[in-house]
């Protein structure tokens, strides 16, 4: 049974996410569908592209992956498959899969060209359907697209980097408020080079980036419940830099509530 994942910025409200599940199970009713998200903010490129990175590699090799944000054919964005890391991803070339090609180098990319194959009313995602469909039950990139070299970039917000400075932005807000950046462990890492470091935003500083949460316990000796409510930086399962804060409760307050950070925000981290 191929698994098909989507990721999307239909919501649960409308008949949109139903309507894709009965098309794709119309073309193929054996296969798996799994939704990663439907909550996606509108038309952001970048959370989409975060939300796919942390996600796809739970998904067994030759899962299929649907990302449908802003997925408007245009002279301008066109459609596109790639084969990356032995999984495959449909998605408009709006710049959502350049951040996954940025770690590892694609197996394959191809521009979408089936569109006058299809009907005069079908849709942006249903020719998304039908590609993910053919490459679920084993079919070959060649037949749906012509080969490319290259995809757009998301231009905006990445991290710049200086001798003793990088400066990255929160580009993600999960469930309990914590605020993701785009600064990679291996990124940091690479520009550290082993310095002592501290990290800034909303006037807040931090001199240490965890690997978890529970890790401030054991650095600060004070007791849990007075460490309770603090601002720390991790490194997060995706290995992106995180600011949240230690055991906070979202309905009372978060590191998006408290600390006033919000998409587009900088986080700076100068080295000594």
């Amino acid at each position: 049974m191929s698994i098909i994942t989507l990721t999307t910025d239909y919501g649960l409200k409308d008949h949109f996410v139903g309507s894709l599940k009965g098309k794709i199970l119309s073309q193929y009713d054996e296969a798996k569908i799994v939704d990663i998200s439907h909550n996606v903010d509108q038309f952001n490129c970048s959370e989409a592209s975060y939300i796919i990175g942390s996600a796809y590699n739970s998904f067994p090799k030759g899962s299929v992956h649907i990302i449908g944000v802003a997925i408007e054919l245009t002279n301008d964005n066109q459609h596109i498959a790639i084969e990356w890391n032995d999984h495959f991803f449909i998605a408009a070339d709006n710049g959502i899969l350049s951040m996954l090609i940025q770690k590892i180098k694609p197996q394959k990319i191809v521009a979408i060209n089936i569109h006058d194959r299809l009907l005069d009313e079908a849709s942006d995602m249903d020719v998304f359907v039908t590609v993910a469909v053919h490459l679920a039950k084993g079919g070959s990139l060649n037949v749906i697209g012509k080969e490319i070299k290259e995809i757009k970039e998301i231009n905006e917000l990445q991290p710049v980097i200086d001798v003793n400075s990088m400066k990255g932005y929160v580009v993600y807000i999960d469930h309990f408020g914590n605020a993701v950046t785009n600064i990679s462990k291996k990124l940091f890492l690479d520009v550290a080079k082993g310095r002592p470091y501290e990290v800034n935003f909303k006037n807040k500083r931090v001199k240490s980036i965890y690997a978890k949460y529970s890790d401030i316990e054991a650095t600060e000796i004070k007791s849990s419940d007075s460490i309770m409510g603090k601002s720390l930086a991790i490194f997060n399962e995706a290995d992106f830099l995180e600011i949240g804060i230690y055991k906070s409760n979202p309905m009372i307050g978060s590191a998006s509530s408290l600390l006033g950070l919000k998409y587009r925000d900088f986080v700076m981290i100068n080295f000594r």
